[in-house]
């Protein structure tokens, strides 16, 4: 058995279908909203199956990555998420690269030799990279029109994978991937007007209207707090905000919270752009915080913990 288990965001997506379109294989797809990382617990594997991971933490998934290589699967395992001890082990191909300007698609670019690298680039920006993501259009003499179109088409997907559950999003992950799939460049999706870029667009601009509205909870040199509203727009845009605010004030961190159906906040977490470490180590602090250096989250923040949460950003930043 084939399976490919993968983030639903802009990277995640991006990822496999670079794999995909170098390398066409049948497998069970599992994924998710972005949130949605221990997704190895939805496979029970068995000897000789081929796992492939995709940008989700090898860290949040480390029991379940054991299971699958005692049983006797191969998984290849391609991250740039906080890892934990990788194991040492015959069947485990880890491709873990940490780098704050990395990210999964990019990683995936190299190991299939750039071969569908405007994807790649796609992806980068949509995990916020711009800088990076610039870096490799101008590799490839990218116009400045060209470049803003991966930029919002990069941002799209990306803001598709948020809501605390399928429901909340346009296209399901799985879904979304499959409409890429028609499309070897995401020029060629952007040059056909009925594709899913001008879908997510039209989308993407009236959620992100409504969000101008955001009540600030917090607001300093350091850092500053939002809260939206409990409604599934809200969660759409929860990661895209965060991108948002980041670039608009790239000398503070930012953390958007949105309602979630658990009775607590979910939470995504910038680093500023001009000192892209540390928003890990801050949401590792809370019982289900996670991610990496630049970009991080909690997935159920309880609303006792907002204060906490706000000291944590600022105790850490203020250094």
């Amino acid at each position: 058995m084939n399976y490919d288990i993968f983030n639903g965001d802009a990277d995640g997506i991006i990822a496999l279908l670079q794999l995909q379109l170098a390398n066409p294989i049948e497998s069970i797809k599992i994924t998710g909203v972005k949130r949605d990382i221990q997704l190895m617990k939805k496979i029970t594997p068995k000897a000789g199956d081929n796992i492939r991971v995709l940008d989700i933490s090898m860290e949040k998934n480390m029991p379940e990555l054991h299971d699958a290589l005692c049983v006797g699967a191969r998984v290849m395992y391609v991250d740039h998420h906080k890892a934990g001890d990788i194991p040492n082990h015959a069947n485990l191909f880890a491709h873990i690269d940490l780098d704050a300007n990395m990210c999964t698609s990019l990683i995936v670019s190299n190991l299939i030799n750039k071969q569908y690298h405007l994807w790649a680039i796609t992806a980068a920006y949509g995990d916020n990279l711009f800088a990076k993501a610039d870096c490799e259009a101008d590799k490839l003499g990218l116009t400045e029109l060209e470049k803003s179109q991966l930029k919002a088409f990069g941002t799209y997907i990306n803001y598709n994978g948020y809501g605390s559950e399928v429901a909340d999003l346009h296209f399901a992950p799985e879904d979304l991937f499959n409409e890429l799939l028609n499309y070897k460049s995401p020029l060629d999706a952007i040059n056909n007007p009925e594709s899913v870029y001008y879908v997510l667009e039209k989308a993407y601009e009236a959620d992100m209207q409504k969000a101008a509205d955001a009540k600030v909870l917090h607001n300093c040199e350091t850092v500053k707090v939002v809260l939206l509203d409990d409604a599934p727009w809200a969660r759409r845009v929860s990661g895209v905000l965060g991108n948002d605010l980041a670039n608009q004030a790239p000398t503070k961190a930012h953390a958007v919270l949105t309602f979630n159906n658990k009775g607590s906040y979910t939470v995504s977490v910038r680093a500023p752009l001009n000192n892209k470490q540390g928003a890990v180590d801050v949401c590792s602090q809370f019982a289900t915080g996670g991610g990496r250096a630049a970009a991080a989250g909690i997935n159920e923040l309880p609303y006792s913990e907002v204060e906490a949460l706000v000291s944590a950003l600022n105790n850490y930043y203020k250094r």
